[in-house]
C-alpha cells in the first residue's frame, strides 16, 4: 500500500494519537490526543519524534513509529524505536516495513551505527516483521517496576 511518510510534530502529533493508542492505550498519557501531545513534547529534549504513516484521504495516520536517538556502549550511535504500531484496519499491508525503511534511512543519515528496538513476547507478528526486515534477537530484555500499583 502506498502511503506518504513523514515526521509530525506539535499540533500534528494527534494526527498519530489512534495508532499509538492500539499500541499503548493501556498508559496514562495516552488518556487523550491532548495528553499525548503533551507527553510527546515534553520528551523532546530527550530527542523522542515520531513519524506517521499516512494514506490518502486519511487525516489520522494508519501507523506510526516512534524513535530517539541515543548512545550506548555496546551498541554506539543507535536509534532506538520506542513504539511501532499500525491500526488494525491497516495491518498487513507493509505499512509497518514502509516506516522501518523510513526510520533506518534517518538512522544512517544521523550516523548511527545500530537500529535498535525491544518487543512484548506475545506479539508474534511483529517479530515475523523485524525478522524478516533483518533484526536479531540479541538479548532478553528485563525489567522491574518501582512504583507500586494500587
Amino acid at each position: 500500500m502506498n502511503a506518504d511518510i513523514r515526521e509530525v510534530s506539535g499540533s500534528e502529533v494527534a494526527s498519530v494519537y489512534a495508532a499509538m493508542h492500539e499500541l499503548r492505550g493501556h498508559r496514562p498519557p495516552l488518556a487523550s490526543a491532548q495528553h499525548f501531545a503533551d507527553w510527546v513534547a515534553a520528551r523532546s529534549d530527550e530527542g523522542y519524534r515520531l513519524a506517521g504513516a499516512f494514506v490518502a484521504g486519511e487525516p489520522e495516520a494508519a501507523a506510526v513509529v516512534g524513535f530517539r536517538p541515543m548512545t550506548l556502549l555496546y551498541a554506539g550511535r543507535t536509534l532506538y524505536i520506542d513504539d511501532l504500531s499500525t491500526r488494525a484496519a491497516y495491518r498487513g499491508l507493509g505499512l509497518g516495513r514502509a516506516l522501518l525503511a523510513w526510520v533506518e534511512a534517518e538512522a544512517r543519515r544521523l550516523g548511527c551505527e545500530e537500529l535498535h528496538l525491544d518487543s512484548g513476547v506475545q506479539r508474534f507478528p511483529a517479530h515475523r516483521l523485524y525478522l524478516k526486515y533483518g533484526f536479531d534477537i540479541g538479548a532478553h530484555h528485563f525489567g522491574k517496576a518501582l512504583k507500586e500499583t494500587p
